[in-house]
């Protein structure tokens, strides 16, 4: 068997199991409802954290908006749904080109400002849209936002299932751009612009392509959003939302999309589990991301990549073991 063949019956495996796992628990009541919830949740929010990634880490651009892209792809999924009654897979597509859309036409003229601009026209963009779903009440609902039961609201073993499903195949379609030769002009466009130009490189071209890809991803989770929770509200295009999904990023590790996913199951679980502190645990974003930057500025992973094919050798090898047995918690003098 070929070493290529290998690698993807064990990453297919493992995608499966990703799916399978959870799923199996959820239907058989090992994992009780709520913890099904917060599961689901914590799915999308790895969504949203890997859109963040793709216009923070993979692009190099401060993008403080992407809460609104997840709004637009909310919203569209209800009028495509309820109001035109497209079947809810295609709705769902289709939300994310239109936000993809929106994404192109709000990236224009705007990617060609960078830093602290850029972040300071994306923060403006997610406002707008915000007041705008807040003055268009025959079409949003207005500020008391809109509802959208669906099967995902009421079944919460098949909102596993979905939510996970879409997850996996995100994490892989994005890792297959990263590496491709798009992905990988985007990354040299990330490291240097200049140097990049000068390969013959169309800086321009390859910010918007990620800024869109990155739109069409905030949209689908907006999508699965509103499916699982049945409502949506014009505060979720607020920036404080869109700096929820960067501390995702941020504690993962720019550029890591294994990283957001594990600090955003990581995090969500963390805040229910400190529900029993009520307010006082909204200070335990900022307190976490605060030891980050001082201990680890570089994020959980850095822009490395968790690798099971890695893994996986060095457990068959004994590596691991010899890693673990060559760590010295305290020195002779400590010791003593």
């Amino acid at each position: 068997m070929s070493k290529f063949l290998k690698n993807t019956l064990i990453l297919t495996a493992i995608a499966i199991l990703a799916i399978a796992l959870p799923t199996v628990l959820s239907a058989s009541g090992m994992m009780d409802a709520y913890t099904a919830g917060v599961f689901s949740l914590a799915g999308i929010y790895s969504i949203m954290a890997i859109s963040v990634n793709l216009i923070s880490g993979v692009t190099g651009q401060l993008s403080l908006g992407q809460a609104g892209f997840m709004a637009l792809g909310a919203y569209s999924t209800i009028l495509l749904s309820s109001n035109l009654q497209l079947p809810l897979p295609v709705a769902v597509i289709l939300s994310g080109i239109i936000t993809a859309l929106f994404g192109f036409l709000i990236g224009f003229p705007t990617l060609k400002l960078e830093g602290d601009y850029l972040a300071i026209v994306t923060l403006a963009f997610g406002e707008i849209i915000k007041v705008i779903l807040i003055n268009l009440k025959s079409i949003t609902g207005g500020p008391n936002g809109k509802s959208f039961p669906t099967i995902l609201t009421l079944n919460s073993t098949v909102a596993i299932l979905v939510i996970m499903s879409v997850l996996v195949v995100i994490i892989v379609l994005v890792q297959n751009f990263i590496r491709s030769t798009y992905g990988r002009a985007i990354l040299a466009v990330r490291e240097d612009e200049i140097a990049a130009a000068s390969c013959g490189i169309h800086v321009f071209h390859y910010k918007m392509t990620g800024f869109v890809l990155a739109s069409f991803v905030a949209g689908i989770g907006g999508s699965l959003y509103v499916m699982y929770v049945g409502f949506i509200k014009p505060e979720q295009a607020s920036f404080t939302k869109s700096i929820d999904y960067l501390i995702f990023v941020v504690l993962g590790g720019m550029g890591s999309m294994t990283g957001s996913v594990i600090s955003s199951f990581v995090l969500t679980f963390l805040q229910e589990g400190l529900r029993f502190l009520q307010n006082y645990r909204l200070l335990f974003y900022p307190v976490v991301l605060i030891l980050v930057m001082l201990f680890r500025p570089q994020g959980l992973l850095g822009t490395k990549e968790f690798s099971f094919i890695k893994t996986i050798e060095m457990i068959k090898s004994g590596e691991i073991l010899k890693r673990l047995k060559g760590v010295k918690l305290f020195s002779k003098k400590e010791a003593k």
